[in-house]
């Protein structure tokens, strides 16, 4: 339980505080995914394939092991002291990372600031105090629609070292971007200690640190970070994924493939707002089942790659001997007698187009020149038969974008679970539920690569997410099911067998 539970102004100044902080922190916190991209674009820096990856990781990967720690802090010591921490640490190793001249000085700089993302555990946990338990869904989601930072990034950071640098005209200018989200993290705890006040959970001090850790021994914690790991860890790593998926698989240029991207990513952190609000009122298991029933759908109907199969058809063959006399595109003569061809179409069947169903045609290839004798039933023409599968990209983009809306709501549904759960834990379980959802957003682009070179097909980043949609709805089920279990066994007998296996029958 947490102390007196306020309400009224205070916890909503405190709310928005916290939203527009971790909004600034998120945008931060990814700020590399666009800055590391145009120095290698702009021949600024020589990295390879392997160290871009690693740059772009690190803040990433950070960001998501200290939410725990971070999260253990803002217990014992509440919520304020704790997000200006993780601002100002961030701010100092945005300023030094303008003066990155190497591959080993932006590690050192993404380690620093990679701290942004940790102040997730500290919102979550800040922001749950201020709210009774029946509006504590709501509250979370509308502080996770901070996730819209990443979009932020995403959309104006290309623009802003654009005007930095002159068009590229000196490309030193972009030490200034690093230089202006440290402003703005300054900026932003300045307001934060102006608009807030410090509270934490009942029992927040005199716990040791074993005692602040013991709800990790429950199996449910880790239930919880399978969701996020899926519902997070997938969003970060599409947002990151999507751009070289519509490029090599829908042949479109990087611009347009990032504007796609941004359908996906945007409305994802926006309606966490929602997920709360829906989790409040229907109860977080609920919105869950939909959640990941809704996602390994999705990730089916994603499932089938892009087709371009030739097979054997049904030929033409001689219904007698003969001497073949003519040979053209429509018919074969032979001895007088004329045998009709299908004529290969003049472009594929797509003609460049997207189709919505698999399409294909069929055609005849004669395979005898005038002038050849053939005996009866010797083939005069081979069929072709030509299959062709290219999903709509506005039809993906559709789906894509409903996968994005319901992990967002996921989002808000994971931490409505949290503190119902974990009342006086909720900095410790937010923390290492934050750190398994950060860890997906890690190695889920590695999967997909390793996948992606292993098969060489592009649709199995929605296999694995599909398996991992289809794990996660199977453990809920099965989860549910023993609580009935353990609280109404009788019901539960009820579900499992006939009514008449049972005898009499229950009132």
């Amino acid at each position: 339980m947490v102390e007196d539970q306020p309400t009224g102004r205070r916890a909503y100044v405190v709310l928005g505080a916290n939203t527009l902080a971790f909004t600034v922190c998120f945008a931060v916190w990814v700020m590399y995914g666009v800055l590391i991209t145009w120095l290698v674009d702009k021949d600024v820096y020589r990295f390879t394939n392997a160290e871009m990856g690693w740059l772009i990781g690190v803040p990433i990967l950070t960001g998501s092991l200290f939410r725990l720690p971070i999260g253990v802090l803002t217990d014992k010591f509440g919520g304020r002291p704790i997000y200006l921490l993780v601002m100002l640490s961030a701010a100092a190793a945005a300023w030094f990372t303008s003066y990155a001249d190497s591959f080993w000085a932006f590690i050192v700089g993404g380690l620093g600031f990679g701290m942004a993302g940790a102040s997730f555990a500290v919102g979550i946990a800040y922001t749950s105090v201020w709210f009774t338990q029946q509006r504590q869904g709501t509250a979370l989601g509308i502080f996770g629609a901070g996730n819209a930072g990443a979009a932020l990034t995403s959309m104006g950071a290309p623009l802003l070292l654009s005007a930095l640098t002159d068009g590229g005209a000196d490309l030193d200018g972009w030490r200034d971007l690093p230089r202006i989200y440290a402003g703005a993290l300054i900026a932003m705890s300045a307001l934060f200690l102006l608009v807030t006040k410090n509270r934490k959970p009942a029992h927040g001090t005199e716990r040791t640190l074993r005692q602040r850790l013991r709800p990790l021994r429950q199996v449910r914690v880790w239930r919880f970070g399978l969701y996020y790991f899926l519902v997070f860890g997938g969003f970060v790593a599409l947002a990151q994924w999507l751009i070289p998926y519509y490029v090599n698989v829908y042949t479109v240029s990087v611009a347009t493939a990032g504007m796609l991207a941004a359908i996906f990513t945007l409305p994802s952190g926006l309606v966490r707002a929602v997920g709360g609000w829906l989790s409040d009122r229907y109860g977080a298991r609920a919105v869950m089942r939909w959640v990941l029933g809704g996602c390994a759908i999705g990730c089916a109907l994603l499932f089938v790659p892009r087709m371009d199969i030739y097979a054997p058809g049904q030929g033409v063959m001689a219904r007698g001997a003969g001497v073949v006399e003519a040979v053209e595109d429509a018919r074969i003569v032979v001895s007088g007698r004329a045998y009709d061809l299908r004529v290969k179409p003049d472009a594929g069947p797509y003609d460049e187009r997207d189709l919505v169903l698999p399409t294909g045609d069929f055609w005849h290839e004669a395979r005898v020149q005038v002038g050849d004798k053939v005996a009866k039933r010797d083939l005069l023409a081979k069929g072709v038969t030509h299959v062709y599968f290219q999903a709509n990209i506005w039809i993906f983009t559709a789906i894509v974008f409903v996968i994005g809306i319901l992990m967002g709501i996921g989002k808000a549904a994971v931490y409505k679970y949290i503190p119902e759960y974990f009342p006086d834990d909720v900095g410790v379980v937010g923390g290492i539920v934050g750190v398994l959802g950060g860890l997906g957003g890690f190695v889920g682009p590695i999967l997909f690569g390793e996948l992606l070179g292993t098969t060489g097909i592009w649709t199995t980043c929605w296999m694995l997410l599909f398996a991992v949609s289809l794990w996660s709805l199977l453990w809920l089920k099965r989860a549910v099911r023993q609580l009935v279990e353990r609280q109404a066994p009788l019901v539960a007998r009820h579900i499992e067998h006939h009514p008449g296996d049972l005898g009499p029958e229950i009132p």
